[in-house]
C-alpha cells in the first residue's frame, strides 16, 4: 500500500482509536478507555502509532519501551484492509522505534484463540517462547 501513512498518535487521536479498536482488536483491555489510553500518550507520546489510508485510521500498534524491554500490544487492522501489509508496515515501524531507542528484544502478547493474529506474527518473524506464561494481577485504585 503506497499511501500509507504511519505516525504516532496524539491527543486528539484517542477518540478515534478507542472507536477503531471496538472494530478492529481482538478482545478488549482493561486499558480500553480515555484515561489508560491518555496516560500511555503523555507518558511516551511515540509509542502508539498509526496507520493511515486515505486520512482514514486503518491500524494501530502500540510499541512501548520502558527502559529494558520492547513491549507490542494492540495490533489491529480495520477487517475491510487486512492482507494488505498495514500489520507488517505496523511492526516494521514499531522495530525502528525499538532500535532508535536501544532495544534489543521485541515481545507481543497474542491471545491463544486467535490464529489469524498468530500467522500475522509469525510471518513477521516472531515466534512464540512457550517456556514463558503470563503472569496478571489486576491493580485496583
Amino acid at each position: 500500500m503506497t499511501d500509507l501513512r504511519i505516525r504516532p498518535a496524539g491527543p486528539e487521536d484517542l477518540d478515534t482509536v478507542l472507536a477503531f479498536w471496538k472494530t478492529a482488536a481482538e478482545g478488549t483491555s482493561v486499558s480500553d478507555d480515555r484515561d489508560g489510553v491518555e496516560r500511555l500518550v503523555a507518558r511516551d507520546p511515540g509509542a502508539l502509532l498509526l496507520a493511515e489510508h486515505g486520512g482514514e485510521l486503518v491500524g494501530t500498534v502500540i510499541a512501548g519501551f520502558d527502559g529494558w524491554r520492547c513491549h507490542l500490544y494492540r495490533l489491529a487492522v480495520h477487517p475491510d484492509h487486512r492482507r494488505r501489509g498495514i500489520g507488517s508496515a505496523l511492526l516494521a515501524a514499531a522495530d525502528e522505534r525499538f532500535v532508535r531507542l536501544g532495544g534489543r528484544r521485541g515481545d507481543a502478547m497474542v491471545l491463544v484463540r486467535n490464529e489469524r493474529a498468530q500467522h500475522a506474527w509469525r510471518a513477521a518473524g516472531y515466534e512464540p517462547q512457550e517456556q514463558w506464561r503470563r503472569w496478571v494481577k489486576h491493580l485496583t485504585r
